[in-house]
């Protein structure tokens, strides 16, 4: 009897933790979607002036509840797939890591992908008063430009391989084709000046908040992919208002 009396006791304490296990799982799950409803509405709520669009908000890691109390998410997943940016229609992915419930409180790093196409870099680049007309090829970024030689400007057609360069992105010449330009006109002059001079400039951080900087960038006839990072970030609506500044 005493034997089955403590095998019943542990099938009912087997019942107990199991219904428990569940009970947590489903207030986890409630808890989970109630904070990613909130990150969502308080992220939508502080995108800079100029932005606009929906956020897809998933906290990650095994147990909401457990982040609660330390007050710190492990993972934050946001996704807007179609965040416009001062015009630019484009697709926006960000990984946040050590996110604080506090968003007046630093995240310990941010990692985010932007991809955007040939019309919506344009329509960047004109935003920040860079001239338009970007073509997008494999691995590199066609545009027009003019340089004076002997007073005379001379216009031309290059191409440039694009380099993150923190604060900005760099574009750097690498092939070049200049129009007849007159006969008196050296054009391995216009060449040289264009392939050896600066490279042309796309400021960036004036269209990111502020510590956001460029990491890598990858250029296809499709879209380029910018992939950007910060830390220390804070995600409230004062600090995503201020946008950076090309030195």
């Amino acid at each position: 009897m005493a034997v089955a009396r403590a095998a019943r006791g542990w099938i009912i304490a087997g019942i107990v933790l199991a219904a428990l296990a569940i009970v947590l799982v489903v207030a986890d799950f409630g808890v989970r979607a109630a904070a990613e409803d909130r990150l969502e509405s308080e992220v939508e709520a502080a995108l800079p002036e100029g932005v606009s669009g929906e956020v897809q908000a998933r906290v990650g890691g095994f147990s909401v509840l457990a982040q609660l109390i330390v007050g710190r998410a492990e993972q934050v997943e946001l996704s807007a797939p179609e965040l416009v940016v001062d015009g630019a229609p484009m697709s926006v992915d960000v990984l946040a890591q050590g996110v604080p419930l506090d968003l007046s409180q630093p995240v310990d790093r941010i990692d985010a992908t932007i991809r955007l196409d040939e019309d919506a870099l344009n329509t960047l680049a004109l935003a920040q008063g860079v001239p338009g007309g970007f073509t997008l090829g494999d691995g590199v970024v066609g545009y027009d430009g003019s340089v004076e030689v002997l007073g005379i400007p001379i216009r031309y057609s290059a191409t440039a391989e694009p380099e993150a360069a923190g604060d900005r992105v760099l574009l750097r010449p690498v092939g070049v084709e200049v129009g007849a330009g007159g006969a008196t006109i050296d054009l391995s002059r216009v060449t040289a000046a264009v392939l050896d001079g600066d490279p042309l400039t796309v400021c960036t951080a004036e269209s990111l908040p502020a510590g956001v900087e460029v990491a890598a960038i990858a250029v296809s006839p499709d879209d380029a992919v910018v992939r950007l990072e910060a830390t220390g970030l804070v995600l409230d609506e004062a600090h995503l208002e201020q946008t950076g500044t090309c030195g």
